[in-house]
């Protein structure tokens, strides 16, 4: 038996790692597609501001882990997947013979529709090799313009502010966090970025990236205004990498389609991470989670199926916890609300806190919580228990803030 992984991100290592434990009689291979040892993306911020080497990005740390545990580790990219002949062709053609598979490659960035991007000056912060060129580029004192303000871009924006360089961030929603914040929570970030000298322009789109004037760099928005910059980071979203399937006969929509086994509709081959679109667990329904810990969990799962350890996924939970220069703030579950459903709000402007629960019947079902960091974690165990609050609804819906009291006394009844 030959199980082949490709993918070495947090997915594939923990799923890698996980079928060597679960059946060491037998062959795993491990593909990445970077010349670094597997790595974290969610470590590259801290490379950035310099309180970590690159050696501190690696998920593992020491040495000749994957030859200690007898897993081959391969470098390349995948270019097609045979699934009735298992077997998969890597660029260069040589080939991968498999039994079973399991797709566990992430996502890369979105590029959007941009004149100049790809000028001298202008990255992403997607992998390691992008993190360097950004370290030469974001000096004290230099002009940076960072397109995007979700959640990936918000933790750079962090470490960039870190690096002291004069940040600017343009975001074409009408918010800050778009997908992670509402309109209150988002406009209180922007508030609190620009109190910290952050200049931020929402509603505003990137037109053209151009090269001349003092700067590297001239970035053109919509509305006219010209800003200068010796680098443009660009993080406007991500995209399942998937495309190496077509002709597999495993079914792609937004990711790879899998069951509650994370099986994909070819039996030999599951997906996991970033480019798995599998069941949700607010909805029932299926979507593609972008975050470390559903990869993990993914990886483990996938793994486990694989090796004939049957484990049903019970769905992941949308979760999002930030530290934006000092402000945290979190979003869980059906954050935006169900149909039908109830909504306990408390903001504090002056104060940037904003607490938003959000019930159906007698269950919170999601919540967003902003300058608040004790507790926050129950406000997750109450969601993914789906605990009954019975007469603590009503005491929540008057005052959101004694979540901690209702855990604790739902907890021992």
């Amino acid at each position: 038996m030959t199980y082949v992984v490709v993918g070495a991100g947090p997915a594939g290592v923990v799923a890698a790692e996980t079928l060597r434990k679960t059946d060491p009689a037998t062959d795993v291979v491990l593909i990445g597609g970077e010349p670094e040892p597997p790595y974290s993306r969610m470590a590259i911020p801290y490379y950035l501001t310099g309180k970590i080497d690159e050696a501190g990005t690696y998920l593992r740390k020491t040495d000749g882990h994957y030859d200690t545990l007898g897993i081959s580790y391969r470098q390349g990219h995948v270019e097609s997947v045979d699934a009735a002949a298992g077997k998969l062709t890597l660029a260069g053609g040589d080939t991968q013979a498999f039994d079973k598979l399991l797709i566990a490659t992430g996502a890369s960035p979105i590029k959007p529709p941009v004149e100049g991007l790809e000028l001298p000056g202008v990255h992403h912060c997607w992998t390691l090799e992008d993190a360097r060129k950004i370290v030469s580029l974001a000096g004290e004192g230099a002009d940076v313009v960072l397109i995007g303000a979700g959640f990936i871009a918000c933790i750079i924006l962090e470490s960039l502010v870190e690096r002291g360089v004069n940040l600017t961030v343009v975001e074409m929603e009408d918010r800050m966090l778009p997908r992670t914040m509402d309109e209150t929570g988002g406009e209180m970030i922007k508030r609190w970025c620009e109190q910290k000298g952050v200049r931020v322009r929402t509603g505003a789109r990137v037109t053209k990236l151009a090269a001349g004037g003092d700067a590297t760099l001239t970035v053109d928005l919509d509305s006219g205004e010209q800003i200068p910059a010796h680098l443009v980071v660009v993080a406007a979203g991500v995209a399942s990498n998937t495309g190496f399937l077509e002709g597999s006969g495993v079914d792609v929509k937004t990711g790879v389609v899998v069951d509650k086994h994370l099986q994909s509709t070819q039996p030999n081959i599951y997906a996991a991470g970033d480019c798995a679109e599998g069941p949700d667990f607010s909805t029932g329904g299926w979507m593609v989670h972008a975050i470390q810990p559903t990869a993990t969990e993914h990886g483990r799962i996938a793994a486990m199926n694989m090796a004939g350890k049957p484990i049903t996924y019970q769905g992941s939970l949308i979760m999002n916890v930030l530290d934006t220069m000092g402000l945290i703030s979190v979003s869980y579950g059906a954050w935006e609300g169900v149909e039908g459903g109830e909504r306990a709000l408390a903001v504090d402007e002056d104060a940037f806190k904003y607490m938003r629960l959000e019930f159906e019947g007698d269950r919170l079902v999601g919540c967003l919580s902003l300058g608040r960091t004790d507790h926050v974690g129950v406000l997750r165990g109450l969601i993914q228990q789906r605990r009954k609050l019975g007469p603590w609804k009503d005491i929540l819906l008057d005052d959101p803030h004694r979540f901690m009291d209702a855990y604790v006394d739902c907890s021992q009844s």
